[in-house]
């Protein structure tokens, strides 16, 4: 199957060739998607009225094979297609604040250990590498991604004095990344619900020759098509909120392994900040 063509559209391809249970299905996913994404094989043929092997043959009859791999693509579909008001409509099961903690911790710790598991090396290495030979380092990561931004560009510009976060304040988006050139690299960090602006400033910045290294949920974010390298992270999330635990692991890890290359360098400039930091009683240290 097309991986990245629209769910929905090759639904409304195939309908004309699917059997009458079938189209049952079709019907409902097409105009209950949200739903139907966390929906069993066998819920969802009861809800429609068939039997729970006409979904998968349903599942079969678009290309996928077997039905979780149809509801894994209905799942990356909603990330993109929902409104915040269907995903807080999404979040009535959640019965008690308890049951809210452990379902959003265990999916945290599952996206945690879904990134590990998936982790291209050659990626992540790729990444460290280019990182180091930069001229200078553009962050951007827009709405939700700031916080992420913010984190990574923070911690890289103590160890290494030549990074920019681009984000909303006192001047433009675009007037900040204006200077980006071909020995520049730009890390873009975009998750659902994808920023359409984070894309065109990095689109503008692969025209002025910078590379560019993502960090995303999918292949099929925006920014992936127009990137030199992608470490993918996963975001799945348990509400209306999207999990941004694994990528701030993720960033950390970055942080850490380009640390490790400049330990004596940055060795040195913490001395001289615990130094300064005593003098003027930064740390409350009673």
């Amino acid at each position: 199957m097309e991986e990245n063509k629209d769910l929905i559209a090759i639904i409304q391809e195939q309908f004309p060739k699917l059997s009458k249970g079938q189209k049952l299905i079709a019907q409902f996913i097409l105009s209950n998607y949200d739903k139907a994404a966390f929906m069993t094989a066998g819920k969802l043929g009861e809800k429609v009225g068939v039997s729970e092997s006409t979904v998968v043959r349903f599942a079969n009859a678009l290309g996928f094979d077997g039905y979780p791999k149809l509801q894994k693509s209905l799942q990356e579909l909603i990330k993109t297609k929902l409104t915040t008001v269907q995903r807080v409509e999404m979040a009535k099961e959640y019965s008690n604040d308890w049951t809210i903690f452990r379902k959003v911790l265990k999916s945290d710790v599952e996206n945690i250990k879904s990134t590990l598991d998936e982790m291209d090396e050659n990626a992540f290495q790729y990444t460290i590498n280019k990182i180091l030979k930069a001229r200078k380092i553009y962050i951007v990561g827009l709405r939700s991604s700031t916080a992420i931004a913010e984190y990574l560009g923070f911690y890289l510009n103590i160890i290494l004095d030549n990074v920019n976060i681009v984000s909303y304040g006192i001047s433009d988006l675009f007037e900040q990344i204006l200077k980006v050139g071909k020995d520049d690299l730009v890390i873009t960090i975009s998750f659902p619900r994808y920023s359409k602006k984070t894309f065109e400033l990095a689109n503008y910045a692969k025209k002025q020759g910078a590379s560019i290294i993502s960090l995303t949920d999918s292949v099929l974010a925006p920014v992936a098509s127009i990137s030199e390298e992608i470490i993918t992270v996963k975001s799945n999330m348990a509400s209306f909120v999207d999990s941004l635990v694994a990528p701030l692991s993720v960033a950390n890890a970055i942080i850490v392994a380009v640390g490790m290359r400049k330990k004596e360098e940055i060795k040195e400039y913490f001395d001289k900040l615990e130094i300064i930091w005593k003098e003027y009683h930064i740390y409350d240290e009673k």
